[in-house]
């Protein structure tokens, strides 16, 4: 579901699928925010459990009340709303529209931390690598605070207010607002059937329809459908209306309507079923390590083979943590410092980066991360490599070693017996080295490598 995500393929200028979720919001409103993106449907599940809670402490008040007076007792029950209800509430324009500049702004001038602290698909990786992966090495402290505080403002949104994240602060809710106005397939509300019973303001989660004006402001509805189905009176219809920027009533001659609420769900479940992604089994993680490594200084970050350069990966990056998850091997972490803020970056203290792992190009959404083959990534050069001999053992005599060489895959490193030195010393052919960091994490020099790599700024090839 990654690939399907507007904010994500607006940054990887792919244009199919965002023709085809504008083409799906143009023809059926906002249901991309209920049906595909995941932290939607998390909000979904929070309010779910919500009303789930307040209903049952509203049944079992009920009964102590007809308890009480059966026993006609003297005693006064306190009297509480736990169902949860909602109310009409007007559009926060500056809040969204000014998120939604900012947002733009921040892209075109690199500025990705407001993208990657606000962004959907982003806020939602956050908070699931934050849970899932919770004591992992690969998390870090400002993940795991950031990660718990989205979570939590993220569920008390959703608790107290609904939608209202998705209509205020998300800036591809306020995006797709702008064609969701002219929907051509909406909820409409029949005047002469509506009895202002109000119970669709109460369950519209959304916050956008008005039962006492018979309007729905379509920029904010979510498409849930909920409305339709809590109207007892007949009044709500799902329809063909044209072009129109608002609906605000029909008549009962117009109640020819299609109400295949769930037709339409089962017609948009098979379409989603086939687009999602197979699961895909994970390497082997490598060597067990005895001593803790520590990272050295790098004069240059490294960022992951397909990115093609160090600003090009962080001007695309939008943080949500795919390419963290996918990597098996735990060489991409989440970043601590200001300006990448919870983006990632390499370090090869806790494993490599093996040949023969493609994993962060095959599900990057936003082409940070173009897709790459093994073939192709044997021939990217991310670093290069640079010899401590201060730290080598086999250069301060220790004892013999060649791990470095043993293990690198494209031969760049050879072991060399220099004058005066009693074994073997490693020397690197930096024109063939690739930058994959086998000869930094298994290296037997602790807490600091011998051989360290350094990133590369504009990757080329070997």
């Amino acid at each position: 579901m990654a690939k399907l995500q507007f904010l994500p393929s607006c940054l990887a200028l792919n244009f199919t699928v965002i023709i085809g979720i504008l083409l799906l919001t143009v023809l059926f409103w906002r249901v991309y925010c209920s049906i595909i993106c995941p932290l939607g449907i998390f909000q979904d599940v929070i309010i779910w459990i919500r009303r789930t809670t307040g209903n049952r402490l509203q049944k079992r008040q009920i009964a102590q009340i007809k308890q009480l007076k059966a026993e006609c007792s003297d005693l006064k029950p306190t009297v509480k709303q736990y169902t949860k209800r909602f109310k009409y509430l007007n559009e926060h324009k500056w809040v969204r529209y000014s998120t939604l500049v900012l947002s733009i702004v921040s892209i075109f001038v690199s500025g990705q931390m407001l993208i990657a602290l606000i962004a959907p698909y982003s806020a939602y990786g956050r908070m699931v690598r934050t849970i899932v992966a919770m004591g992992s090495d690969s998390v870090t402290l400002p993940l795991i605070i950031t990660g718990l505080l989205t979570l939590i403002i993220i569920c008390l949104c959703a608790w107290l207010w609904g939608r209202e994240y998705c209509n205020t602060v998300c800036p591809v809710g306020t995006a797709l607002s702008l064609f969701s106005r002219f929907s051509l397939f909406r909820p409409v509300i029949d005047k002469d059937r509506c009895v202002d019973c109000g119970r669709c303001t109460c369950g519209c989660k959304a916050n956008c329809i008005d039962f006492k004006k018979h309007t729905i402001d379509y920029s904010r509805c979510v498409g849930c459908f909920d409305c339709i189905n809590i109207c007892r009176d007949d009044a709500l219809h799902y329809k063909f209306t044209g072009p129109k920027k608002r609906v605000k009533e029909i008549s009962g001659a117009d109640a020819d309507v299609d109400k295949g609420r769930r037709a339409f769900l089962v017609t948009g479940a098979v379409v989603a079923s086939g687009l999602v992604a197979k699961a895909q089994d994970r390497l082997h993680g490598g060597l067990a390590e005895v001593i803790e490594k520590e990272a050295p200084e790098r004069d240059t970050r490294l960022v992951p083979f397909g990115a093609g350069s160090v600003k090009s990966f962080y001007d695309r990056c939008t943080a949500c943590q795919l390419c963290v998850s996918a990597c098996p091997n735990g060489v991409l972490r989440p970043s601590s410092d200001v300006e990448h803020f919870l983006q990632p970056y390499m370090s090869y203290e806790k494993g490599y980066c093996r040949p023969e792992c493609t994993e962060c190009s095959r599900v990057c959404p936003t082409g940070a991360i173009k897709p790459i083959s093994v073939e192709e990534k044997l021939t990217i050069r991310i670093g290069t490599v640079h010899v401590n001999l201060d730290l080598c053992i086999a250069a301060k005599g220790q004892d013999s070693c060649d791990n470095c060489s043993y293990h690198c895959p494209t031969g760049a490193i050879r072991m060399i017996r220099q004058q005066g030195s009693q074994h073997r010393i490693p020397t690197v052919a930096e024109e063939r080295c690739i930058g994959c960091g086998a000869c930094e994490n298994l290296c037997p020099s602790r807490p600091i490598s011998a051989i360290t790599v350094n990133g590369i700024s504009i990757h080329h090839n070997a």
